[in-house]
């Protein structure tokens, strides 16, 4: 009970800042908007694309290109952002894991509502090649979510190391790339409107690493912020 509350309070501690300031939501929202944007000029400058075979299969690759670096900028600065003064201070008022609990559920729920937003501005600019559009739309979160679990945990390794984005990137690259492949064939079954079935699994191997991810994250953190 005492770990629930401390990762609420928190939790409701990070939205009311964001709420306040809206940085990292703006921010990314421009970001999205800007690079839809410009991806719409480049493809209109070939008309003939939109009408090949290989046009679904960019359009959903460009998404999750789009979506990974906004997730790269959305989190990346959950831990690097945080003064020293500011971490001492939930050293003292915290556990560890609500800490890092907290953390994982605002980047979810961030990056979600960026997912939802930043799908609308993307079927908008771009011709709807999605067979299955609910079944995307639940990819496009769970991808989210995927996201916010990896990022944040490597979010908190590089803070110890100096706000290194360098090392950020190194560590997350193993970890990320097979969830985007992943991702990417989910999705790609869903624009197809293959039956759901034959997703199932691939996506229980999706929730499966955001599991192994949160309890690493449970049991690593405390030794990190120890530190």
């Amino acid at each position: 009970m005492r770990l629930f509350n401390e990762t609420y309070n928190l939790l409701k501690k990070e939205i009311i800042l964001e709420w306040r300031s809206k940085y990292a939501f703006n921010g990314v929202l421009l970001y999205i908007v800007s690079t839809v944007f410009i991806c719409y000029i480049s493809f209109n400058l070939n008309p003939g694309f939109k009408s090949s075979q290989g046009y679904p299969i960019v359009w959903n690759i460009l998404f999750w290109i789009i979506m990974l670096f906004a997730s790269v900028n959305a989190i990346a600065k959950s831990f690097m952002q945080e003064s020293k003064s500011r971490l001492l201070y939930y050293y003292t008022i915290a556990r560890p894991q609500a800490i890092i609990l907290s953390k994982t559920i605002y980047n979810a729920m961030l990056m979600g509502l960026l997912s939802i937003l930043a799908l609308l501005v993307y079927m908008l600019f771009f011709t709807n090649t999605v067979g299955d559009l609910f079944f995307y739309f639940i990819t496009v979160l769970i991808g989210s979510i995927s996201f916010s679990t990896v990022f944040t945990m490597i979010s908190a390794i590089a803070s110890k190391a100096g706000n290194n984005g360098t090392l950020m990137a190194i560590l997350s690259f193993p970890v990320i790339i097979p969830v985007i492949l992943l991702l990417i064939k989910v999705s790609k079954a869903a624009m197809d409107g293959i039956d759901r079935g034959h997703s199932y699994g691939t996506i229980g191997v999706l929730v499966a690493i955001n599991v192994i991810v949160i309890t690493t994250s449970l049991i690593l953190f405390p030794f990190l912020w120890r530190d």
